[in-house]
């Protein structure tokens, strides 16, 4: 359903505020002339004007009051001076919604005292509508602001809301996930070319394999460990190759990854 009562500013213009835009115009989530962007390359700004139909634009003082919205979704290194530059003109009331990293709840209100503020973490895939964004609530965001960052981050991907404090997990799993299944991905295909296949092949067969493995997942109907049980034969092929990886400790190296980025997550937020 269109929410044409919402308008949304967005400070930055990468690559991540394009996904959210494209999502949002794609499905019809909100009108494209209800989201202005404010980016300062002025060519960025001509093809995100061109490509979505949105107002882009080098600065966000002329939408800054009459915005219900604010995505800031700029490098962490330039979040504070974004904060410092847009909170005296934002609209009183507005949702601020952060997808920096590192940036937490405290910083975002201490900058915008009294508005809602939700801060989520995204992972790459939102580029192809495929994303996963856990986002946490503060002290003023209640159910209607949980609501619209649901409605703005699930027009491309998935998401879930958490507490703040699980979000050095979140990044450890499915913020640096996305590395982890490429790493496998090209495992297997290495894999399959040194059984012969083509490496073409290899790349469509892995990608799929794996795209696939994770809809049967999501769909919820069954555990990854009953459908890993359902297509293991006894003494068959996947029985054989589930011996190997269990031998040379893949299960276990995925768990400690995803430990090792959480600590490095928290050690960054520490500084």
């Amino acid at each position: 359903m269109m929410r044409d009562d919402i308008q949304i500013g967005i400070i930055g213009g990468g690559a991540m505020a394009e996904a959210l835009i494209a999502g949002l115009t794609t499905r019809g989530s909100v009108p494209a002339s209800h989201i202005s962007v404010s980016e300062h390359k002025a060519v960025r700004c001509d093809l995100l004007t061109q490509r979505y139909a949105v107002h882009a634009q080098v600065g966000a003082e002329s939408f800054l009051p009459r915005i219900s919205v604010l995505i800031l979704a700029v490098k962490p290194a330039a979040a504070a001076a974004a904060m410092q530059e847009t909170a005296p003109l934002l609209k009183e009331g507005a949702l601020v919604l952060s997808i920096v990293a590192g940036l937490t709840i405290a910083e975002i209100e201490a900058a915008y005292p009294d508005h809602p503020v939700v801060r989520a973490m995204p992972n790459t895939p939102l580029a192809v509508g495929a994303g996963m964004s856990a986002f946490a609530c503060g002290t003023h965001a209640g159910a209607a602001e949980s609501a619209a960052a649901e409605m703005i981050l699930g027009a491309a991907g998935r998401t879930i809301a958490v507490q703040e404090g699980d979000l050095d997990a979140v990044t450890g799993l499915s913020g640096s996930g996305p590395a982890y299944a490429f790493l496998m991905m090209e495992a297997l295909i290495e894999g399959g070319v040194a059984a012969g296949l083509r490496r073409e092949t290899a790349a469509v067969l892995a990608a799929q394999t794996l795209r696939g493995a994770a809809e049967m997942a999501l769909t919820g109907q069954s555990s990854p460990a009953d459908l890993r049980a359902a297509v293991t034969s006894p003494a068959g092929t996947t029985a054989a190759g589930l011996r190997m990886l269990e031998r040379a400790g893949v299960r276990s190296a995925l768990i400690e990854a995803v430990l090792a980025a959480t600590e490095r997550s928290r050690e960054l937020g520490r500084r």
